[in-house]
């Protein structure tokens, strides 16, 4: 196998290729211009999205408003997990086909699970490449959660906000090398400084620098809530903490907020 998704993570591969197969067999028209901006502003900056460019794009799909951000979540960030992972490791081909029409949440909800089940990055690392992205996006929800396993594994508060300047901070340079690379997957995919993929694989292993492509690509199906403006958060103070199970479900822990 040349993909070193297929090679590293084949769970993740196999449901990342059902979600491509089913959005190659849907029949969604992105070429009017009102869907067409909504989804270029969704590339460059989802944050960005705003309410007349919102009310233009719900306007031209009504009821299929979520279903035709699904594709556009899928249309972008497809060729950034093959495009970045083959920067840094090596083919960077996919052999998705075309399938049969289905819907794709349940595919797409299978992919992060998948993803969330991986375990080569510590919970810290983890919870801050979740977060860079959450804050990158501006997506509330997410930037309002903490995860269990980080702070059961010593993060706290300033560890987090280390993430806003990353590389001027005291984290392992094996966390800057992957912030780098959630950078890059977010912000410069096809135009990856070649100093972002020398540091990842100085510090991080293969099957490593693929879960943080991975992870990178699971956590920006946040950008789905946001484009629509469904990314509130749950709290009004304070943060909710969540837990990940063996199987890769996310459960918000019954809390009082911190």
């Amino acid at each position: 196998m040349s993909n070193p998704i297929e090679r590293y993570a084949p769970g993740a591969a196999a449901a990342l290729s059902a979600v491509y197969s089913a959005r190659t067999a849907l029949d969604i028209d992105l070429e009017d211009p009102r869907v067409e901006n909504f989804a270029d502003q969704f590339g460059v900056d989802v944050s960005m999205i705003d309410d007349d460019l919102r009310r233009r794009f719900l306007e031209a799909t009504g009821p299929t408003a979520f279903e035709v951000t699904q594709a556009i979540y899928v249309d972008d960030y497809s060729p950034r997990i093959v495009v970045v992972s083959g920067e840094v490791l090596g083919g960077g081909s996919w052999s998705g086909e075309q399938g049969e029409p289905a819907d794709l949440w349940p595919l797409l909800e299978e992919f992060m699970r998948q993803v969330a089940r991986l375990d080569t990055l510590d919970p810290v690392l983890t919870e801050l490449i979740r977060l860079r992205g959450a804050r990158q996006h501006e997506c509330r929800l997410c930037a309002s959660r903490r995860s269990v396993a980080a702070l059961d594994a010593g993060a706290d508060e300033s560890t987090f906000d280390a993430v806003d300047a990353y590389a001027e901070s005291d984290l392992p340079a094996a966390t800057k090398a992957a912030l780098a690379l959630t950078d890059s997957m977010i912000w410069t995919p096809f135009v990856m400084p070649r100093t972002v993929a020398e540091d990842a694989l100085e510090h991080l292993a293969p099957e490593q620098i693929v879960e943080v492509v991975l992870d990178v690509a699971r956590n920006a199906a946040n950008k789905i809530a946001v484009a629509l403006g469904a990314d509130a958060a749950a709290v009004t103070d304070g943060v909710e903490l969540f837990t990940t199970d063996a199987d890769g479900n996310l459960s918000v822990v019954p809390h009082d907020p911190l």
